[in-house]
């Protein structure tokens, strides 16, 4: 019998219908595609990552109370911002959700306020990532997680060496610098991570796990693995942790 798709607060899981969307999405992306399978894109991707993202929020009330989900602030806008792009192709192929720290914006990298350190989720047309960490702070952001990691190194360390982090491989080394940032001396215990633009680990969400309601068991895993490295982070920049909401 074939499954219905998620209703509006309950998840119950993405379909394979969802990649079969996104997947059509790549090969045709323009507005008239989209337009006339937006049904599609309603039911089969944002619905059901709107389900996923209440169903996370009241997870991390225990997992990492200060860690909030909302479905109008978290899920990550369709259309692509073309304006500095020489690709104009006007939408995402991958649908991604995003935790932040309640105390924080939500936003995620640039200029904009950003939501501190937090956990990541995405479907895409041919895998699914799960991660954390903060991506590409603005400049203030990025000088006072500096100095943090110049004092307190050590316990940083500690955190990324943690079995528990292991199968992330490690923080993400897109962007980072040649050289040290100024200010800083070549040899720094900390060089490398000071050299971070941005503090982030993600992996691969198996297959057999993707489509189901098992799917956020998964992600409470995996967030629970990254709740030292999200809270380092977010102490850095002077949010708080929470017991309990």
């Amino acid at each position: 019998m074939r499954r219905a798709a998620s209703l509006p607060g309950e998840f119950r899981g993405f379909r394979p219908a969802a990649r079969t969307f996104l997947r059509g999405l790549r090969r045709h992306n323009d507005r008239d595609w989209f337009l006339a399978n937006r049904d599609r894109y309603e039911s089969e991707v944002r619905g059901p990552m709107a389900a996923l993202v209440e169903e996370m929020d009241v997870r991390l009330a225990t997992l990492a109370p200060e860690i909030v989900g909302d479905p109008k602030r978290s899920l990550f806008r369709i259309h692509r911002d073309v304006r500095f792009s020489n690709d104009k192709s006007p939408y995402k192929t991958n649908a991604a959700c995003w935790f932040y720290h309640m105390d924080a914006g939500r936003g995620v990298g640039g200029d904009a306020a950003h939501g501190g350190a937090g956990f990541y989720f995405d479907i895409g047309p041919d895998e699914a990532w799960v991660g954390g960490g903060i991506w590409m702070p603005p400049r203030p952001t990025l000088s006072r997680l500096r100095e943090q990691i110049a004092e307190e190194h050590a316990s940083l360390a500690r955190i990324l060496r943690a079995p528990a982090l292991k199968p992330f491989g490690g923080l993400a080394r897109e962007a980072m610098l040649t050289r040290m940032p100024r200010g800083f001396d070549a040899d720094h215990p900390a060089a490398e991570l000071l050299r971070h633009q941005s503090f982030t680990m993600g992996r691969l969400v198996r297959e057999r796990d993707l489509f189901g309601a098992k799917l956020a068991d998964v992600l409470a895993r995996e967030f629970e693995r990254l709740v030292p490295l999200v809270r380092w982070l977010n102490g850095a920049m002077g949010l708080r942790t929470l017991a309990r909401r």
